[in-house]
């Protein structure tokens, strides 16, 4: 199985590409959304006095991380300059590595966003996963998620109790909306890595590994991309009964997509022929037709999206329904016999 692109071709650049050309219609509507809610600037105000604002939240990995830079990790940093060269994104995000075993990446700050990545990937991923993972981040600075994704890792990691401050105010609905949010944006900042890193298999990868990890060691050569997107495709698939009430249930809580869905909406969105377009130079230039679009607009573009989702779940529910009423019905009759 290839593992990369051939090698006479080479990656295409995007010169003053837009976010937008690469958003998924629903993470545009959910932060739409998200802004609209009635106390969520005041939330996000105290959030941030608490952490100290930007300089606060900057001191945080200065104080307990390594700065990557020309001669800090090396390769690392050619890697993410590379990535941002590729979007021509006019400022190199200041790039941080944090020693931590749990497998993550993220894009935080408010006024000069910077990306943190954790050790595990490091460790887990090859060249071109890494290359994936840090256009994944740059996608998120360049979306303008960093504010909101900080405030939401905030509110994901504690409790309602913590925050004296947010006292009286609805704060266990901003937190819900902020979390469906950032799920929506990672489908966004998904297309991000796979542009920057034009590696379709790579990406397959970095989903895989950070469902199941494995580069090294026991597992050298066992995970197989086409076996993870097969079971990718038939999570997505899934109906039967009430598994998909039990899905969104379970997803309520977390900052991120399953990584099968994940996976599964990439490769839904590259057999869309959208990926393709962009990389024939069909793309929105950044400026502020793209940056300021009316509230209307998202809202039109997820309409379809959400609905099909709305009348999924709903379809699937009702059939759960039904069929726990004819068994109800006849354990009755069955009853009734004996």
């Amino acid at each position: 199985m290839s593992t990369s692109l051939p090698a006479q071709r080479p990656r295409q650049s995007f010169p003053e590409i837009g976010a937008v050309s690469w958003e998924h219609p629903a993470d545009r509507a959910a932060l739409q959304a998200l802004r609209a809610i009635p106390g969520v600037d005041e939330v996000i105000r105290k959030t941030l006095a608490l952490l100290g604002g930007e300089r606060g939240v900057r001191l945080l990995f200065q104080g307990n991380a390594v700065r990557i830079g020309p001669a800090q990790f090396p390769k690392l940093w050619h890697l993410h300059n590379e990535v941002t060269t590729t979007f021509d994104w006019p400022n190199v995000p200041e790039l941080y590595l944090s020693q931590t075993p749990f497998f993550n990446a993220g894009a935080y700050g408010i006024d000069r966003p910077f990306i943190v990545v954790h050790s595990a990937a490091v460790e887990l991923l090859d060249d071109d996963e890494l290359r994936v993972l840090l256009a994944h981040e740059l996608g998120h600075v360049m979306s303008g998620h960093a504010l909101y994704r900080t405030i939401a890792a905030v509110l994901a990691l504690i409790s309602l109790g913590a925050l004296p401050t947010l006292a009286g105010l609805a704060v266990l609905p901003i937190r819900l909306a902020f979390l469906e949010w950032s799920r929506k944006s990672e489908l966004s900042a998904d297309r991000a890595g796979l542009l920057g890193a034009q590696d379709s298999v790579a990406a397959q990868r970095l989903a895989m590994k950070m469902a199941g990890g494995g580069r090294g060691g026991a597992f050298a050569g066992q995970l197989n991309a086409d076996a993870f997107m097969q079971q990718a495709h038939e999570y997505a698939a899934s109906g039967e009964g009430l598994d998909v009430v039990y899905k969104v249930l379970s997803t309520l809580a977390l900052t991120h997509p399953m990584h099968t869905v994940r996976a599964a909406e990439l490769q839904r969105w590259l057999s869309s022929g959208e990926y393709d377009r962009i990389l024939r130079g069909e793309y929105a230039r950044r400026g502020p037709d793209t940056s300021d679009r009316p509230l209307g607009d998202d809202l039109s573009a997820a309409g379809n999206y959400y609905a099909a989702e709305a009348r999924e779940f709903a379809g699937h529910v009702a059939d759960a329904a039904k069929r726990a009423a004819e068994r109800a019905r006849e354990a009755f009759r069955n009853a009734q016999k004996s």
